[in-house]
């Protein structure tokens, strides 16, 4: 624990100190690249000169930015280029694969909905119960239906129906 703190009070000495050389290396920046402006005594002319001297000091600084924008806009886009090409060298993603979870409908709306909900869904007690029903094989002839139509036309037709229907067996 002791070791601990030791480290640490250096590590905030030397972040103090690196601090303190940011500071005093940016006075002497700007004190280098922007003298101070003594402008008692000048006269017209000689404003006018500073003011010229001035003005081509500010384009040269735009120049030079405008130039690292540039350079750092062309990087920005060479990474991004790079970056494409490592995704494409790399091809698609694997998909891994996947597992069959066998989950209840009520385990399902458990995970979805919470413990909280109480809700039972049993599936198979809303279906429908169907019994198997054996067919009854119609042996009738049917034939022409032209035929058939002229001889069951009206009441005798009718009652041939009802007298040529199969029997059931008993």
């Amino acid at each position: 624990m002791h070791l601990k703190t030791i480290i640490l009070s250096l590590a905030k000495e030397q972040l103090d100190q690196e601090e303190k050389d940011r500071a005093t290396e940016k006075e002497r920046t700007l004190a280098e690249r922007v003298p101070d402006l003594e402008l008692t005594g000048l006269s017209l002319q000689e404003l006018q000169d500073l003011c010229r001297e001035l003005n081509s000091k500010i384009d040269v600084t735009d120049e030079e930015r405008y130039d690292t924008e540039a350079k750092a806009g062309k990087h920005a886009k060479e990474v991004l280029d790079l970056n494409q090409k490592i995704f494409d060298l790399r091809g698609k993603f694997k998909r891994p694969p996947l597992r069959r979870v066998r989950m209840s409908a009520d385990a399902m709306l458990r995970a979805l909905l919470g413990s909280k909900h109480k809700v039972s869904m049993d599936l198979r007690a809303n279906l429908k119960s169907v019994k198997k029903e054996e067919k009854e094989d119609k042996t009738q002839d049917i034939g022409d239906w032209r035929k058939n139509v002229a001889a069951m036309s009206g009441m005798e037709g009718r009652k041939k129906m009802f007298d040529t229907a199969p029997q059931p067996q008993s």
